[in-house]
């Protein structure tokens, strides 16, 4: 009886042993062990906006294929999981895994702030240069850093352009000009040293302020004017590119050092590659198309002329000398996206 006893208790442990080595990847040490993972990915863009063209048809199929099935994507576009800071808090303690994220970001990692600064960029090759290369992995490293999230890859929110109800075409149009900025102090600075009346609203009421006359306009790339409507309550489109926008694909930094595994990990870096690549070209191509969009819906849409432009420069040299004074770091990097050109 006694035998039999132990042999049913050396069958049991046994058992549990093997339960547990299966629940540990030897290779890499996750806890994952091939089992299936839902990766969340929030953003605040509309669905037809480049981003999420560019996550439902490149990102979801590659990683879930590439990881035999044990990664499962979950799309939530348009504010669907919060605000900008709210799915980057999320994505940071861990409640959404993966994020597409811009430069309102908590933490305070001062070098993201270089994506709010005014006139950096001739072109959009020239802002990919600087973002896919040395400033892009500059920058990176200090968000992952003081953050805890990973970086995944860069993509193109894009040029900003001025929308409003009435034609801005001088300097003077913007001292009557109430336009609605992020609120951020980068923006508010821009706003403000072009002499207007800077009004910080949620992205989520930007449709609203501009409908109900809360504010004259605001300032977004053409792609998100387009995808989310603001057009509908707007006249007229200022192709200013005063801000070239970058957004970033960012994972959960627990998620991916822990609870993946190495196929899982390779999977997730090959599909926010190709993502990544296709949604700068995505935005590249959609920028005349929603121009053209724009003219057809009956917008106004215009380019400043050479001298109001050089004037909107000018007026941005107060805000250059204060960053250079302020941060230790910043001649060093505005020499190397000048030297990007």
């Amino acid at each position: 009886m006694k035998r039999n006893l132990w042999i049913a208790v050396l069958f049991i442990l046994t058992s549990l042993l093997i339960v547990a080595c299966g629940d540990v990847d030897s290779d890499t040490g996750s806890d994952s062990g091939g089992k299936k993972v839902v990766i969340k990915v929030a953003n605040n863009f509309g669905i037809d906006h480049p981003h999420n063209v560019a996550i439902l048809e490149k990102f979801k199929p590659i990683a879930e294929k590439e990881s035999n099935g044990t990664l499962e994507i979950q799309i939530f576009e348009n504010n669907k999981l919060g605000a900008e800071l709210e799915t980057f808090d999320g994505v940071r303690n861990g409640t959404i895994e993966m994020a597409i994220a811009g430069t309102t970001v908590s933490g305070n990692p001062e070098k993201l702030k270089v994506g709010d600064w005014p006139f950096l960029f001739e072109n959009l090759d020239h802002a990919k240069a600087a973002y896919t290369g040395e400033v892009g992995a500059e920058v990176a490293e200090e968000l992952e850093e003081k953050t805890g999230v990973k970086v995944l890859g860069w993509a193109a929110n894009g040029f900003r352009a001025f929308s409003s109800h009435e034609p801005v075409e001088s300097m003077e149009d913007f001292k009557t000009y109430r336009l609605r900025m992020p609120d951020l102090p980068e923006y508010i600075a821009i706003g403000e040293s072009l002499n207007a009346n800077v009004i910080s609203l949620p992205f989520s009421e930007i449709f609203t302020a501009l409908e109900q006359k809360v504010a004259d306009g605001q300032d977004n790339p053409i792609s998100t004017l387009v995808a989310n409507g603001f057009y509908e309550v707007q006249e007229n489109v200022l192709l200013s590119n005063h801000v070239f926008s970058p957004n970033l694909y960012v994972i959960n930094g627990d998620l991916w050092e822990n609870k993946l595994t190495d196929e899982q990990r390779n999977a997730i870096e090959k599909a926010a590659q190709a993502s990544t690549e296709y949604q700068w070209q995505l935005y590249g191509e959609s920028v005349e198309n929603d121009i053209a969009f724009l003219k057809e819906e009956g917008l106004t849409v215009t380019e400043p002329s050479k001298e109001f432009r050089q004037d909107m420069v000018d007026a941005m040299e107060p805000f250059f000398a204060e960053r250079k004074e302020k941060y230790t770091w910043a001649e060093e990097m505005l020499q190397k996206i000048k030297d990007l050109k």
